[in-house]
């Protein structure tokens, strides 16, 4: 079983539908929006690995398969995966894997994944 948890900031100076936009280019789940003023969040909870489908999609049209790979398996850590995109990329409907979320300036789309076979998650998604 996977659980799969996105979060991306709407910063004050952002447009919601264009966050959402780039959210959905990497995820398919339902999103909600969290917060109000400064500090709001589209947040999105899945127990369905396909959800993660539009972001297989774009490893496989972008032909970084090998390169995703060794990202996420080194971001795997005690049954979690934590995935951070550039959210600008994403909105362009481009993969660009972050290690630390100050690479994006308006802050990162954020991937989090429980399970027991996170191998099976990585496979899905660069397979």
């Amino acid at each position: 079983m996977v659980k799969i948890e996105v979060e991306a900031e709407v910063r004050p100076t952002e447009n919601v539908e264009k966050v959402k936009r780039a959210v959905l280019n990497v995820y398919s789940g339902d999103l909600i929006l969290v917060g109000g003023g400064n500090y709001s969040f589209l947040k999105g909870m899945s127990m369905d690995l396909r959800s993660l489908e539009p972001l297989r999609k774009l490893i496989r049209s972008q032909q970084i398969e090998p390169a995703a790979k060794s990202y996420l398996l080194r971001r795997m850590s005690n049954g979690e995966l934590t995935i951070l995109l550039h959210k600008q990329a994403a909105f362009a409907s481009k993969i660009s894997f972050i290690d630390d979320a100050k690479e994006s300036p308006l802050g990162p789309i954020k991937i989090h994944i429980t399970g027991d076979n996170l191998e099976e998650v990585v496979n899905y998604l660069t397979g």
